[in-house]
């Protein structure tokens, strides 16, 4: 557990946090001093507190690349943020044609989403709803051009058509089956799927992508 902060080294704390979400980067310790009407030395030992209680990290002792730390000690969850692209519409009912086109880009947290490349696909249909999958999420995805049984992937069919569905592979053809027993299982020939990706996690739809 971390040492609690004294009500001075509690106001430095803040104003960093607050500075640091706003512009991305720390003030300068003449900036921090004038603004926190105290002196430069008071300003640099107070960091040094922080950093030393970890409240906060610091890249090099006069650098102003700071971040803040949440009570575990990582990472505070406004500097774990990462922007990934959504792209196109991707159907969980009937297949629609994959668009290719960015429709904007979603923040999501880099400790619980750390794979490089990620994308979001803004899903239409409940035909996975019984996988908590629903009509306008957003499915976070790995790109991936392989699968194993029983995941949840974005497959391209006839190299034209998107769906997620769950994969299985069976010795003379692929099935891509929806978790909603109002849908039947789609059979394909192995020639007819190409894997796009991987579901690795879903964030219900905000309005700005409905």
């Amino acid at each position: 557990m971390r040492q609690i902060l004294t009500q001075n080294q509690q106001k430095v704390f803040d104003y960093l946090k607050q500075k640091i979400k706003n512009n991305s980067v720390a003030p300068s310790l003449r900036k921090a001093a004038s603004d926190l009407d105290i002196s430069h030395a008071a300003v640099a030992q107070t960091m040094k507190t922080l950093e030393n209680k970890e409240y906060l990290r610091r890249e090099g002792r006069y650098s102003r690349n700071i971040s803040i730390l949440d009570d575990a000690g990582d990472l505070h969850t406004a500097q774990r943020q990462k922007q990934i692209p959504v792209i196109g519409h991707i159907t969980a009912g009937i297949p629609i044609y994959a668009q290719q086109e960015w429709e904007g880009q979603l923040l999501v947290d880099s400790k619980i989403y750390k794979g490089q490349n990620l994308f979001a696909l803004k899903i239409h249909g409940n035909s996975m709803k019984n996988a908590g999958i629903l009509d306008h999420d957003l499915a976070i995805c790995e790109p991936r051009q392989y699968a194993s049984n029983k995941e949840i992937v974005v497959a391209l069919i006839h190299q034209e058509e998107a769906t997620v569905k769950r994969f299985f592979l069976h010795k003379d053809f692929i099935e891509l089956r929806p978790e909603n027993p109002e849908f039947k299982s789609r059979r394909y020939e192995f020639d007819e799927v190409l894997i796009q990706g991987k579901v690795i996690g879903i964030i219900r739809g905000p309005k700005s992508f409905r």
